[in-house]
């Protein structure tokens, strides 16, 4: 599959995504249009701030994805992209430390008037007396907005011993008090703090909050910072405000990222071109995040990072990836000569009422990385390959918790089955039980090889030994008994991936049942 990248960002995402077979077209500065014409095949864009408009998206019949790089994604038609079955993903966080480092870097600057003594020496002038300055540390800060962002400039500013006061909604006393900060309103931040860093949205709710009704409020010589969007601030009320009061007012953030004169050039101390996310630590980790959402979503479904839903809030994406998980280890076990005939499905606990977000990347791990994103593509794959699926009626009086069960059944005489059960340990996903080998609870994770024998003493220190034999470190086993005490499994966790021939001699000399590599 095709993947885009029409922006300068680090090579590092096209690196990633050719590494795992992808076409990736990238090129900084093309015109949009023009690159899309030419790329009608593309499934997937990575972009920063180019504006992909309807006019775009209809140039990419075969789009399937479009990612940010980055937290905003203002520039994308993310409407009319849900319309076309088209998922718009960011990748918050990636980009959080640099903007963090930036609001300390403009606060230390304002109150020590670097820019302006900067010039003035430059001149050759000697102002030491008019640009005294103050000082960060023992100061009052407010955070309005207290994500990703916000949370890590409250930690970079530990050093300075400030006292910080947070406005959040979605933030509870108890996570404030373990983050160390203290909940305020708007209105008592914008009363007591010295420092102020704006950390919000811009959505329809928060367009112009910050405004008069603030702006009188705040103490003199105060320190306003807003890089987090131009709408969440009436530029003409702080313009007003600074008629009669002493506010130092540092900007990132415009109504439009583009060269020409700045409606807010009058009223800002420091202005900077939306260097925020310009570090090349955020450019990289934002790249690698993006081309990582890629390969998830197009190979198993994934919707992580979604803007545009198409998952509901209560069901965590690492669900979908153990929902990917157990297809694919199914369809290993089983053998990948020929495909199933039937998939039966259950879905236990809060997991039942998720069923069609949890099946296509059953399908898709199944499928070994067929692009099935939605359950309308699993449906299709399913018939176009002649087997049938069954979502179960789950009984919870079995205690299962949230958990999943995936069956494949293979061949139309002989029958061949599996069955896994799935769940999540402490956020982590676990294989607990696989046909009648009970409490396995096995992360599938890194490289495995199985084998499946009758139970005889001395087999799993062959089995260990002959592993050991070709240079390959054992990082974990698992090895229970059946129900019934006939046969035993053994799961190793290896340290790289082991031959299939390997794999074939060892099950030949033991007598093994099943036997297989497998890379998570």
């Amino acid at each position: 599959m095709k993947i885009l990248i029409p922006t300068k960002l680090s090579t590092v995402a096209k690196g990633i995504l050719e590494d795992a077979d992808y076409d990736v077209i990238q090129e900084a500065g093309a015109d949009l249009a023009e690159l899309a014409k030419n790329n009608q095949d593309t499934a997937a864009m990575i972009v920063r701030s180019e504006k992909i408009t309807p006019e775009i998206i209809d140039l990419l019949p075969e789009l399937k994805l479009v990612v940010r790089a980055g937290a905003g994604y203002n520039t994308i038609d993310t409407k009319y992209a849900r319309s076309k079955g088209i998922a718009v993903m960011n990748t918050p966080g990636a980009n959080s430390n640099a903007v963090a480092e930036e609001v300390v870097g403009l606060m230390l600057a304002s109150i020590r008037n670097f820019v302006p003594a900067d010039s003035s020496t430059r001149s050759g002038l000697w102002e030491k007396a008019k640009f005294m300055g103050g000082e960060l540390t023992d100061k009052t800060v407010g955070i309005l907005g207290f994500g990703n962002i916000g949370q890590l400039l409250a930690k970079r500013l530990k050093g300075f011993d400030v006292k910080v006061y947070i406005y959040d909604p979605y933030v509870s006393q108890d996570r404030a008090y373990e983050l160390g900060v203290e909940l305020a309103s708007k209105e008592e931040i914008f009363d007591k703090c010295d420092f102020i860093s704006l950390h919000m949205p811009a959505t329809a709710e928060t367009a112009k909050i910050i405004n008069k009704d603030l702006f009188f409020r705040m103490k003199d010589g105060a320190v306003l910072v807003n890089c987090a969007r131009a709408e969440i601030l009436d530029e003409d009320d702080l313009r007003e405000a600074k008629k009669s009061k002493n506010i130092i007012f540092c900007n990132d953030v415009y109504l439009k990222d583009a060269p020409g004169e700045k409606s807010s050039a009058d009223i800002s101390d420091i202005m900077l071109p939306h260097l925020g996310a310009s570090t090349i630590e955020a450019n990289t980790n934002a790249a690698r995040m993006a081309a990582n959402q890629v390969m998830g979503y197009l190979d198993k479904g994934l919707s992580v990072h979604v803007v545009n839903k198409s998952i509901p809030d209560d069901l965590e994406p690492v669900y979908q990836e153990l929902a990917h998980t157990l297809g694919k280890f199914s369809r290993h076990y089983l053998g990948t000569e020929q495909w199933p005939h039937e998939i039966q499905c259950s879905f236990y606990g809060d997991l039942k009422e998720f069923s069609k977000w949890l099946i296509p990347p059953i399908v898709a791990g199944i499928s070994h990385n067929t692009s099935i994103t939605d359950l309308a593509a699993a449906e299709k794959f399913l018939e176009d390959k002649g087997i049938n699926i069954k979502v179960r009626e789950a009984d919870d009086s079995k205690n299962y918790g949230e958990s999943m069960t995936v069956d494949l059944i293979q061949g139309d005489k002989t029958l061949s089955r599996v069955s896994v059960r799935g769940t999540l340990t402490e956020g982590n996903m676990i294989i607990s039980r696989i046909n009648d080998f009970d409490k396995l609870y096995f992360e599938p994770s890194g490289h495995s090889v199985i084998f499946v024998y009758n139970d005889r003493p001395g087999v799993l220190a062959q089995i260990t030994q002959a592993i050991a034999f070709e240079g390959i470190n054992i990082d974990d086993i698992r090895s229970p008994h059946s129900k019934k005490g006939e046969e035993s499994i053994a799961v190793l966790k290896v340290s790289k991936a082991v031959d299939q021939s390997i794999i074939d001699k060892i099950s030949r000399q033991l007598e093994c049942e099943v036997g297989f590599h497998i890379q998570f």
